[in-house]
């Protein structure tokens, strides 16, 4: 009986084992077949989706704010980046904004705006141009006339099929010698999400005329595949061949800072500065890095600069404020955040404004000013975690539990990649007595942020206590 049975424990393990080789080959398969398949456990330090696992040994969440998906905030906001593509609809709905509009960045929203000239406004008598009834195969024939065509279908009508379509035929006409015309397709191709024929088609256009835009479009290719290092090696083969081109550095600089290689990051931002001393990109970059590196007074040199410039908005008086507190040059900070808040064009910027006073207040020991300045971010935007998670520090020094702890859990759910929210809610708990749920809140906390020593010293705690139970 006993061989009988093991014969039997033996076959139904080999059937589920074979059965799980069938699933992981037809896995393999699929990744086979798909050209734009993104590898789902890649290397460290080869990947954007895991900014955390550059071995550069970046910022960590203490010293630097992170973004939705785990990246130091940089000193420029770019659109299409990783933290414009959240992970659930949730997080889509809530979190990221376009610049003047409520809704959440999608691939169609912000990115591609109409040109629109006054001569090209719909008219009563129709539109500019009627595409349906243009005959692409005749206009192909014309060089000159299908290169203006295909900029006004591309940009202005946004329509990628029949600029592809003319594309297509106009380069057969070129019999496909003019690198231009490969260049359009492969934005078309880029612009439907066929990344790998995009590829090709820049690549090709390379090879006939070389060109620093070409290089852009398929380090563009590369990033959207979540290759960076396949985009940094293109852009230092350009820097090659077209030496100190400032662009080359500047997408060099942004690569190193989404994959949190900070220090990299700022280098390449210097040399952008050494061809370019106006980049605002660049000082913008290099002042927030040595705001959060401990050198305010260095950090406020370059935001000057951008002000002498001629750059004059909400986030520029938003940041010398910053820095003229943490500089200790007190007179200038009031007035710097006043002239911010008359600057705010939204509610999301007069909450930023908000919410940074209200550190000021905290730093200054005015607790109630404090209270107030927090309570209006959130009056201006309701989604604020950061106000949620401070009000609940000022509602646990006045002894009020049970509000910090909806505020805590508020400010939990609604930013979940931030570690402060799920720690006090941990410390709150264990106060209380509530261990299971302090125990979960912390390893919350420590998924966030690693290498945070309270939290890792508060499971020690917490693992003790259990062990004694």
């Amino acid at each position: 009986i006993q061989a009988a049975w093991n014969l039997k424990t033996r076959a139904l393990t080999e059937m589920v084992y074979v059965d799980e080789i069938d699933m992981d080959q037809e896995g393999i398969a699929e990744m086979i077949l798909d050209e734009n398949a993104i590898a789902q456990v890649a290397r460290p330090g080869t990947s954007l989706k895991l900014p955390g696992t550059s071995q550069s040994g970046g910022p960590s969440p203490a010293v630097r704010p992170v973004t939705q998906s785990g990246r130091p905030i940089t000193g420029f906001v770019r659109p299409s980046t990783q933290s414009g593509r959240p992970s659930t609809m949730e997080q889509a709905i809530r979190t990221p904004r376009t610049a003047l509009t409520a809704r959440p960045i999608t691939s169609a929203s912000g990115g591609y705006v109409r040109l629109g000239t006054a001569s090209m406004l719909t008219n009563p008598d129709g539109p500019f141009i009627n595409l349906s009834r243009l005959n692409l195969t005749k206009y192909a024939q014309k060089p000159k006339l299908a290169k203006a065509l295909f900029e006004y279908i591309f940009h202005h009508e946004n329509d990628v099929k029949n600029a592809l379509d003319l594309a297509a035929l106009a380069t057969e006409h070129a019999q496909f010698k003019d690198w231009w015309w490969k260049v359009q397709i492969g934005k078309c191709y880029y612009r439907l999400g066929l990344y790998r024929e995009a590829e090709k088609q820049f690549k090709s256009a390379l090879k006939q005329q070389d060109m620093v835009d070409t290089i852009l479009y398929l380090a563009k290719v590369y990033l959207r595949l979540d290759q960076p290092v396949t985009a940094l090696n293109l852009y230092k083969q350009g820097l090659d061949r077209f030496p100190g081109e400032v662009t080359l550095l500047c997408g060099i600089a942004r690569i190193y800072e989404e994959m949190n290689n900070i220090s990299s990051a700022a280098e390449y931002y210097k040399d952008v500065l050494k061809q370019d001393n106006t980049h605002v990109e660049a000082i913008a970059c290099i002042g927030s890095n040595h705001f959060y590196s401990d050198q305010p007074e260095i950090a406020l040199r370059f935001y000057r600069r951008l002000l002498q410039m001629g750059v004059y908005n909400c986030q520029l008086f938003n940041n010398l404020g910053l820095c003229c507190f943490y500089a200790q040059q007190y007179d200038m900070t009031l007035s710097s955040f006043e002239r911010a808040l008359f600057l705010a064009e939204n509610e999301e910027e007069t909450a930023d404004v908000w919410y940074n006073l209200g550190h000021v207040a905290v730093g200054i020991g005015d607790l109630n000013l404090a209270y107030q300045c927090f309570k209006l971010t959130l009056v201006n935007n309701n989604d604020y975690a950061e106000a949620y998670n401070n009000l609940a520090v000022l509602e646990m020094r006045k002894g009020h539990t049970e509000q910090a702890r909806a505020l805590l859990q508020t400010a939990s759910s609604l930013a979940p990649h931030m570690y402060e929210p799920h720690f006090n809610l941990a410390i709150l708990s264990e106060k209380v007595g509530d261990l299971q749920r302090s125990y979960t809140a912390a390893q919350k906390s420590e998924e966030a942020f690693p290498g945070h020593v309270d939290t890792q010293q508060l499971m020690k705690q917490l693992k003790e206590h259990f062990a004694m139970l």
